[in-house]
């Protein structure tokens, strides 16, 4: 009889477990659905597309070999902004996890840092 609780009960803990994985999965779903849905408004026809690919190599094959690196340190910490405001976790502890219980402090420390 011991046993049989004892099994009951870890039935139970893995069942919640799993239930709000669920849950945190569900919600990123929902996330990651209203990103694509932005991101898809803005889709361009296949033509246009082409065209942009060809003069993106055109571009890249003129530039110079310099590169600044302020501008490319401004675009990551820009796009980890981004994600963070997105609702993802940008920090090292729990990175490209999503945020459910609000603001992290680890993020935004990260995010403060200059």
């Amino acid at each position: 009889m011991g046993s049989l609780h004892s099994e009951l009960g870890s039935l139970k803990g893995k069942i919640k477990a799993l239930l709000e994985e669920n849950k945190r999965l569900s919600i990123e779903n929902q996330q990651l659905r209203k990103i694509l849905k932005r991101e898809t408004a803005i889709h361009l026809p296949a033509e246009e597309a082409v065209d942009v690919a060809a003069s993106a190599q055109t571009l890249s094959a003129e530039m110079p070999e310099a590169v600044d690196f302020a501008a490319v340190v401004g675009e990551g910490h820009d796009n980890l902004a981004r994600l963070y405001h997105e609702g993802f976790h940008i920090c090292n502890l729990y990175y490209g996890h999503l945020r459910t219980e609000g603001d992290c402090l680890f993020c935004l420390s990260f995010l403060n840092k200059e």
